[in-house]
């Protein structure tokens, strides 16, 4: 299993220190690895092997060796493998609310009580977008891939997480003029970046399928 910590963590971490929201993003990357260890916990329960932990800008990722024998268990379009990224993929979000409700029956101030809700709510809309590879966008191609089939699936939920961003940004702006939080807008920033990305990759693999196609 490989470890990995992405660098750019640092420059985020100045970033806070010199707005003054340090704490606030601290808070954040504690319950954001829990979160990620509800993943992590549910994947081994389901027998999947972890194969990569990265320590990225907003939390752990986790991700898991792809069993051969998972493709022998088919269901509709897919295979049984799609049912266990589901599941895996809601565990995270499932975490942040056993947090908020096991919060409301123990012992706090109004401050600490206010900060873990906030803050773990904050992770579960965000990670609960239907943006791929956040835990909604992975929900929604999982059942997209059940229903309709992989290269569908692809195409579908790459689209909807274009509009979905676009939607987000428009109501990020609007909301940034009235409580002027910098970490908006960088959570922003990484979401646009993480869906270049996974664009990038689905149209380097459609090239790949054409050219095999081709070839056939």
């Amino acid at each position: 299993m490989v470890f990995r910590i992405d660098l750019k963590i640092f420059l985020l971490l100045i970033l806070f220190y010199i707005t003054k929201q340090i704490e606030f993003y601290a808070i954040i990357m504690f319950f954001a690895i829990i979160h990620e260890l509800g993943h992590l916990l549910t994947g081994l329960t389901l027998g999947m092997k972890p194969e990569k932990i990265e320590l990225k800008l907003f939390g752990l990722s986790v991700s898991f060796k792809i069993s051969i024998d998972e493709y022998n268990k088919k269901i509709k379009k897919a295979n049984m493998l799609e049912v266990k990224k589901i599941i895996v993929a809601l565990a995270g979000p499932i975490t942040n609310l056993l947090i908020i409700l096991i919060a409301n029956f123990i012992h706090l101030n109004d401050y600490q009580k206010n900060m873990i809700i906030y803050s773990n709510l904050l992770l579960i809309l965000i990670n609960m977008l239907p943006i791929f590879p956040l835990d909604g966008g992975r929900v929604l191609k999982g059942l997209l891939h059940i229903i309709l089939g992989k290269n569908k699936a692809e195409k579908y939920s790459n689209k909807i997480s274009f509009i979905t961003l676009i939607l987000l940004t428009i109501s990020a702006s609007i909301l940034i003029l009235y409580i002027k939080n910098i970490a908006i807008f960088l959570i922003i920033v990484v979401l646009f970046a993480i869906h270049i990305r996974e664009t990038q990759i689905y149209k380097n693999r459609q090239k790949i399928m054409q050219i095999i196609e081709e070839q056939k």
